[in-house]
């Protein structure tokens, strides 16, 4: 990266910030437009069964995950974070493009999670080093990179959704390849405002001491099973609760039917609305000297999610086999929303901002692969759709985020006493994502 571009700053960040913004809300596009999808193809079009589609959508998202630990370590030592982004990418337009031809429906899904293997850790893994250890902007640009996320996650039920609901499955997903080609072109041409990968960073790893690795490892760990659990619960929005939207919601607006592909983009809209207001909330109270340590935020998050399943098992216990009214249903979603945005920013934050150096892509990918187990998990719970009263099956999920909310409260105070041991807070005093 040249002086030139180290100066340069768009809308008050650095302007490698907007290139990695860009670039993973068309690749957010892309994925989010393919999984709003994704269950209805395979129950509708290739006429799969419930409980086998769902396990399928699970297994695929937890592949998606997965591969990321491999993908994450391979960039580190070998290809670095640029020419894993461009691979990746271009891998994952591949998969995308083929999701358009029935008889290559399996293979795609394995092409989009390999591809994504060498992209996802690559990009969040970036952020620190566009910033000086001192700025005090950099805590905060992970709520922009998600806030990115979320932008790109919106669009896609809407034009993937729509394209796929009312012109054909395979239309919608070929939208999604292109915006994968248009996030890949941005990356490209925004290459000169990006740090330039040092792999030889790794070699100072040997300055580091095994104990303290250990104990960052540790501590990493216990989030990542705790957000595990956590995910086998909020996954189902793009599984179960999209079902139930199909058969358990009256979509009606007048004489207008609401697709169902649209709900899946309240979610990240109601990320779009929330994040600003939130952050100026955390902003006062960190002005204050009032700020929430990160594993108490996180378990707060995963408390609110748990309530959002607990209000559809109570709609399902009052309307037991009735339709109930759409507005419901995104009530459901702005508590659930609320929750997301306490829990996975800040978990995305706490395991970049603790990477070891040389080691930045492999300790993002470890957050990802939370993601991976919480995934699969949430596929084997899918399962049970079939089989549960609608009522009991999203208490169950209540359960699952509640118990998850536990386990990051307990973590609490191993993650105090490790900040305050490694003279790193990790009550987010200046990162309150």
């Amino acid at each position: 990266m040249s002086r030139e571009a180290e100066q340069k700053e768009w809308f008050g960040n650095p302007a490698g910030l907007t290139v990695l913004f860009l670039t993973n809300m068309w690749e957010q596009f892309s994925y989010f437009g393919m999984r709003a999808l994704l269950i209805f193809y395979m129950t509708k079009a290739l006429l799969l069964g419930q409980q086998f589609s769902s396990f399928i959508y699970g297994a695929y998202t937890a592949f998606a995950y997965f591969t990321p630990i491999l993908g994450g370590a391979i960039a580190d030592r070998w290809l670095g974070n640029r020419r894993a982004v461009i691979i990746g990418g271009s891998i994952m337009a591949a998969g995308h493009f083929m999701m358009t031809f029935e008889p290559l429906f399996y293979p795609a899904l394995a092409t989009i999670a390999i591809g994504n293997g060498l992209f996802l850790p690559c990009l969040p893994s970036q952020i620190s080093s566009l910033y000086k250890r001192d700025d005090p902007r950099r805590s905060w640009a992970y709520n922009v990179y998600y806030f990115g996320v979320n932008f790109g996650g919106f669009l896609a039920p809407l034009i993937c959704g729509a394209l796929g609901e009312f012109y054909g499955w395979h239309y919608g997903f070929a939208a999604a390849g292109v915006g994968m080609l248009v996030g890949l072109t941005i990356y490209i041409w925004g290459g000169k405002y990006l740090p330039a990968t040092n792999r030889r960073e790794v070699t100072a790893l040997e300055d580091r001491q095994t104990e303290s690795l250990s104990s960052t490892f540790l501590l990493l760990l216990g989030f990542a099973i705790a957000v595990t659990v956590f995910r086998g619960a909020y996954e189902q929005v793009g599984n179960t609760v999209a079902l139930w939207s199909d058969t358990g919601v009256d979509r009606s607006l007048g004489s207008f039917t609401i697709p169902m592909t649209w709900f899946q983009a309240l979610n990240p809209l109601l990320v779009l609305v929330f994040t600003p207001p939130l952050l100026a909330y955390w902003r006062l109270r960190a002005a204050r000297g009032k700020v929430t340590p990160a594993a108490r935020k996180m378990a707060f998050g995963a408390t609110l999610v748990a309530i959002s399943y607990l209000f559809l098992a109570s709609l399902n216990w009052l309307s037991p086999g009735t339709r109930v009214d759409w507005m419901w249903l995104a009530l459901f979603f702005a508590i659930l929303t609320y929750g997301e945005l306490y829990i996975l920013p800040t978990g995305l934050g706490l395991f970049a901002t603790l990477a070891p150096v040389g080691l930045n892509a492999s300790t993002v990918a470890f957050w990802f692969g939370a993601t991976f187990a919480g995934s699969l998990f949430a596929g084997l719970v899918g399962t049970l759709w079939s089989t549960l009263p609608h009522a009991s099956f999203f208490a169950l999920l209540a359960a699952i985020a509640l118990t998850g909310a536990l386990a990051l409260r307990l973590l609490n105070g191993p993650a105090t006493r490790y900040g305050n041991h490694r003279d790193t807070s990790l009550n987010f005093r200046h990162h309150t994502s």
